[in-house]
This record gives structure tokens, C-alpha cells and sequence, in this order.
């Protein structure tokens, strides 16, 4: 009989193992869909094809800065300046897509091709990486000063570059954001490749592992002969690259470029990664996760928008979902 006990003490304790297995893997999974079916029952506009779509477009522009702000996270660092960098570099884009009329500009017809604005905006928004990842690989500054300073440097210059909208832009440079194609957002088609990219370099790729590893134990890395400087330097310049191309996304969506653009996004990024699973002690973290965070983040913005629910109730309760987030965070660790 004891036998008989301790076998099914066993088993139950198993079963309660993979149950918990199971929860920590696709819970928030499980949570994004408990809250899309709430919202479904509430507002006979939310899950439709059309709505959905939308929510990911919506979403698109902080999903890639999101992408790379977890590759940061996952080393150890944060990226604080994200937000005022998309600034940065939709302000420089739009400026070399607009429409060439004598209305705009001094020299019209002088069209500039729109890869132009694409190069500008992906090389600024990967050189403030470079400088970042310099910043605290070389001179030892924090992450959290360095991307601060990087945070209002950036805007500073978006705001002396242009101080007010630009707008006017060609339909080529439009269609980034506004366009489709077979019917697929081009925003969100774009957001799936790179997430797919960025999956496949963490999980199958030396430089991947390197950035677990970093974020790990910094110090066990170095002494098994990791580059960590290097590591750095790159990590902050692809989300920095991926910063620039979210301005190009949501400039280009909205039709016109705003130095004020992009304000609190970084942190937005930040909850999506932190709900999604990626650890803020650094080491632990999937791009899968942070897509799946970064829907919450959109769902609950659709879904309380959908429900006249008053902005300032939405801001409560993202801030709560991000404390709440962090507090399981540290459970885990512990």
C-alpha cells in the first residue's frame, strides 16, 4: 500500500511538473487569447480580418524596436533611446521623400530615388547603435546612462534638424507603411521576416549564442573566449538598425516625419519583451515570446480603444501589466 502511494505521489507530482512546464512555456500565449475571446464578446468590431490586421500594423513599428530591445535585454543591457532614434531617422527619411514640387522644395523635379532615404535612415539608426555599444563595451558606461544620453542626443537633433512636420512624401516611400501585398500589410510582412531573422540568428548561429552566453555570465563568456566588446557593439547596432527602420515604418505609415514622433515607445518595447518572457537579469529571452507581448500590448490598446475606454485608464493598466510582469520575473529568477 505504501508502494502503491508513493507511486501515485510520484505521478502526480510529474503531472504537475509538466502542467507547470507547460504554463511557463505557452502561458502568455494562452493569456493573449483569453483576452482576444474578451474582447470578442464585448465589441462585435474586434475580431474581424480586417481589425486583426490592423492591430499588427499598429504594432509593427514597436514590434522591430521590441526585436532588438530583447537582444539587448537578453545581454544584460536596456535601450533607452530607441524611441527618440526613430525620430531621428524619420525626420532625415521624410526629408529625402518628399514630392519634388517647387511647393516643397528649391530644386523640383529632383527626384531622389526612395532607396536613398531607406540607406539614411537604416545607417543613422545603426550608427547611434555603434556609438551606444561603444559607449558601454569601451568606456564601461552603464547601459542605462549611455542609451539616455543616446535618448535626448537623438531627439535634440531631430528637433534642430526639423522643428516641425514633414509631410508630402512620395508613394513609393508611402508604401512601406501604407501599402500591401496580396493583401498582407507590407508593416506586417515586413515585422514577420525580421522577426524570423532574428530567431534564426539567436538560436542557430554562433553570434546568438554569444549573446545568451553574455547576458548568462558575463565573465564565464570572456574566459571561454568570447569577444564581449564585439558582442556588444553588435547587439546595440542591429537595434539601433532596427530602431531606423521602425521610423522609416511609422513615417512612412502616418505619411509625414515629426521630431516628436516615437515619445515612450521605448518603454512599450521594453513591456513587450518583459511580458513576453525575456528575463531583465539577462540570459533568458526569445523573439517568439516578445511577438507574443508585444500582441498583448496591441490587443489591449485595440480592445480598450474599441470600448471608450478613457487613454488615461489604458496607461494605468499597461503600467500595471509591466509591474506585474517584472514581479513574476524575479519570482522565476529566485
Amino acid at each position: 500500500m505504501a508502494l502503491k502511494a508513493t507511486g501515485e505521489t510520484r505521478a502526480k507530482d510529474q503531472r504537475w511538473e509538466r502542467l507547470n512546464a507547460f504554463l511557463s512555456k505557452y502561458g502568455i500565449v494562452l493569456i493573449l487569447l483569453a483576452m482576444m475571446l474578451a474582447f470578442s464578446l464585448l465589441s462585435e468590431g474586434f475580431f474581424t480580418t480586417r481589425n486583426i490586421f490592423n492591430i499588427i500594423r499598429q504594432i509593427s513599428f514597436m514590434g522591430l524596436i521590441a526585436i532588438g530591445v530583447t537582444m539587448v535585454i537578453i545581454t544584460g543591457g536596456i535601450d533607452l533611446g530607441s524611441g527618440s532614434v526613430l525620430a531621428l531617422t524619420a525626420v532625415l527619411a521624410t526629408s529625402l521623400a518628399q514630392l519634388q514640387t517647387s511647393a516643397t522644395l528649391k530644386y523640383p523635379g529632383l527626384e531622389v530615388p526612395v532607396i536613398v532615404p531607406i540607406v539614411v535612415a537604416l545607417g543613422v539608426g545603426a550608427l547611434t547603435g555603434v556609438i551606444n555599444g561603444s559607449l558601454i563595451s569601451k568606456f564601461k558606461i552603464p547601459p542605462f546612462i549611455a542609451t539616455l544620453g543616446m535618448m535626448t542626443v537623438a531627439r535634440g537633433f531631430a528637433l534642430i534638424y526639423s522643428n516641425k512636420p514633414l509631410s508630402q512624401l512620395t508613394p513609393e516611400y508611402n508604401f512601406i507603411g501604407q501599402g500591401a501585398i496580396f493583401g498582407v500589410p507590407f508593416p506586417v510582412i515586413l515585422l514577420i521576416l525580421v522577426a524570423v531573422t532574428i530567431h534564426i540568428m539567436l538560436n542557430n548561429t554562433p553570434f546568438g549564442r554569444y549573446i545568451y552566453a553574455l547576458g548568462g555570465n558575463e565573465q564565464a563568456a570572456r574566459i571561454s573566449g568570447v569577444n564581449i566588446d564585439r558582442v556588444k557593439i553588435g547587439v546595440y547596432t542591429l537595434a539601433g538598425l532596427l530602431s531606423g527602420l521602425a521610423g522609416l515604418v511609422v513615417s512612412s505609415r502616418v505619411g509625414s516625419g515629426q521630431p516628436g514622433q516615437g515619445v515612450g515607445i521605448e518603454l512599450d518595447a521594453i513591456a513587450a519583451a518583459v511580458i513576453g518572457g525575456t528575463s531583465l537579469s539577462g540570459g533568458i529571452g526569445t523573439i517568439w515570446g516578445t511577438m507574443v507581448g508585444a500582441m498583448i500590448i496591441g490587443v489591449l490598446d485595440n480592445g480598450l480603444i474599441l470600448l471608450n475606454v478613457d487613454q488615461y485608464w489604458i496607461t494605468i493598466v499597461k503600467g500595471t501589466i509591466i509591474v506585474v510582469a517584472v514581479i513574476i520575473d524575479q519570482r522565476k529568477n529566485r
